[in-house]
C-alpha cells in the first residue's frame, strides 16, 4: 500500500463538476493499493498518515502530526501510484490490486480513518476525479508500508 501525502491549505475533489470531498488545512492523501495489501498494511499506513510529523510546532520545526493539529484528511484513490516505473517509458501495473480488492481496501482504509479522525473527506473510488489543492510548503512525502 502506498500513499502520497501533501500538506495543504485546502483541497477538494470533484466528480462530474460536483464537489464530493473537501478539506481546509490538513493532508491530501493519494492512496494506491497493491494486490497483496491487507487490513494490517492499511492499519499501518493509516497510523503513519495520522502521526507523520509534517506540521510546524511553535518553533517552526516539523514536529506535529495530523492527529495533533486536528486538520482535515482528504483520501483519494490513485491506482497509478503502484506503477512500476523503473524501466522503459510505459508504466507497469502488475503489482496493482484488482478493482474489487482495491475498492475493498480503500473502503476499509477510509472507514478506519473516519473512526480515528474527526475530519475525513474522500473522492470516489474508480471515478474520473479532478483534484484541486494548495500545497503548503510545498511539503510532499511518499509513504510505503
Amino acid at each position: 500500500m502506498r500513499g502520497l501525502i501533501q500538506r495543504v491549505q485546502f483541497a477538494d475533489v470533484k466528480v462530474d463538476g460536483k464537489t464530493v470531498g473537501e478539506i481546509g488545512e490538513g493532508l491530501l492523501l493519494l492512496l494506491g493499493v497493491e494486490k497483496d495489501d491487507d487490513q494490517a498494511k492499511a492499519d499501518k499506513l493509516l497510523d503513519k498518515v495520522l502521526k507523520y510529523r509534517v506540521f510546524s510546532d511553535q518553533d517552526g520545526k516539523m514536529n506535529l502530526g495530523l492527529k495533533e493539529t486536528g486538520g482535515g484528511l482528504l483520501v483519494v484513490s490513485q491506482f497509478t501510484l503502484v506503477a512500476d516505473t523503473r524501466k522503459g517509458l510505459r508504466p507497469g501495473f502488475s503489482s496493482g490490486a484488482s478493482p474489487d480488492h482495491g475498492e475493498k481496501m480503500y473502503n476499509y482504509f477510509v472507514g478506519c480513518a473516519q473512526t480515528l479522525h474527526h475530519d475525513v473527506a474522500t473522492g470516489r473510488f474508480g471515478a474520473d476525479m479532478k483534484v484541486s489543492l494548495l500545497n503548503d510548503g510545498p511539503v510532499t512525502f511518499n509513504l510505503e508500508v
